[in-house]
């Protein structure tokens, strides 16, 4: 199976020694960061630093300042955590030159500067509380901003092909900076409902299918009250449907599924168009239609009519990999790619001394291609059971 290590421009600029360690563990493909959110990062073998932290969601290469002149919602450029205006194509030509090919990773829908700016363009739940990290992807403006940093995010000088990350609703669950919202435990139908956005663009959208808005925003608060006294475990849009009613359900659903399905055909068009022949559109998906964040939730049989294929979070057991693949496989298209994305990091829940074994699994549910998240943030011992297990594949 084909591999790719995901990494961030700074675990390879100013380290002579990254690319071939990376080329060393048996990959033939880099997912190298283009745009990414606001993290903290550990560099655990960089020779001058330990820790990145990049404050904003930034790209990590000179925007085109003809392309975004005058627009009020544009990407910022990194900052003082890279070093130079191109920390990307600098780490770029490093691992092409160790003979790894390179494919960018772009996270879209995922920005709290931009919301913290922009107020207008954040999700908005049933109470009227603010998401800053999660645009609205039915605001017109974030749209047309999505659709044009995934072309120019993705199509970098050299690259073969790219990963869009966040390519659709984000909402609640977000892992923000001290993050403190799990005091009460909510299931994933309590997850969705308050990830569900009443902005104005959504309450019009809400209406235009015949369902009143403040309506349907007073039912999102009744159907969680319970869950505030008690916690939730409820999960599946059935339990959506029971919590909510099926028609107000219907209704939000619609409406989302809309937005999303009609942005990601834009995005992937305008990358498509950017690109040179042959260059490979993967997105990061669930394929749990209603589900949301860095996974975007998709009909499978809907966008990989679309896309060259999808990247699937399959840490977690065999049931995590029967959820993402059992329900993708059978839409699958020839030549269609579907990589199965493990955590090989062991101090963020990843498993790297089975990869073996859950890589063979994966092939055996349908999965083409193997994704490692992440080669940068590794430990020793842990990129030493990838290599091992790569070998053995």
């Amino acid at each position: 199976m084909k591999s790719s290590a995901f990494l961030y421009p700074w675990d390879v600029a100013g380290d002579p020694a990254a690319a071939s360690r990376v080329a060393d563990l048996g990959v033939r493909q880099v997912t190298l960061a283009s745009a990414y959110h606001s993290t903290r990062a550990l560099t655990p073998r960089h020779p001058r630093r330990r820790v990145v932290t990049a404050e904003y969601a930034a790209v990590l290469y000179p925007p085109d300042e003809q392309r975004w002149r005058g627009r009020t919602l544009r990407p910022r450029p990194a900052g003082s955590w890279v070093d130079g205006p191109d920390a990307y194509g600098t780490a770029a030509a490093a691992l092409e030159a160790a003979g790894l090919e390179v494919h960018t990773w772009v996270v879209l829908a995922h920005n709290s500067r931009l919301g913290e700016e922009h107020p207008d363009t954040n999700v908005v739940n049933a109470h009227g509380d603010r998401y800053p990290w999660a645009p609205c992807i039915a605001h017109p403006e974030v749209r047309r901003y999505l659709v044009d940093l995934a072309a120019e995010a993705a199509v970098r000088p050299g690259a073969r092909g790219t990963e869009l990350e966040s390519l659709g609703w984000y909402g609640l669950a977000h892992l923000h900076a001290h993050d403190k919202i799990g005091g009460v435990p909510l299931g994933d139908a309590a997850q969705y409902l308050m990830s569900l956005c009443f902005c104005a663009y959504c309450r019009a959208g809400y209406a235009s299918l015949g369902a009143d808005p403040e309506r349907l925003a007073a039912a999102v608060r009744q159907a969680l009250a319970p869950a505030w006294a008690q916690g939730s475990t409820d999960a599946g849009l059935p339990a959506v449907e029971k919590l909510l009613g099926a028609e107000s359900a219907d209704v939000a659903l619609t409406w989302r599924l809309n937005r999303a399905r009609s942005l990601q055909e834009q995005a992937v068009a305008a990358v498509r168009a950017a690109a040179p022949a042959g260059f490979q559109v993967l997105m990061h998906a669930d394929p749990a239609p209603y589900h949301c964040g860095a996974n975007a939730g998709v009909d499978p049989a809907h966008i990989l009519g679309h896309t060259d294929g999808l990247v699937l979070p399959c840490t977690g057991g065999p049931a995590v990999r029967e959820a993402m693949l059992t329900p993708t496989v059978p839409h699958a298209r020839p030549g269609s790619v579907l990589a199965a994305n493990f955590t090989v990091v062991g101090g963020m829940g990843g498993r790297p001394g089975e990869l073996a074994a859950d890589a063979a699994h994966a092939a055996a549910l349908g999965a083409t291609e193997l994704r490692l998240y992440h080669a940068g943030l590794a430990s020793e011992a842990d990129l030493a059971a990838v290599r091992e297990a790569l070998a053995g594949l």
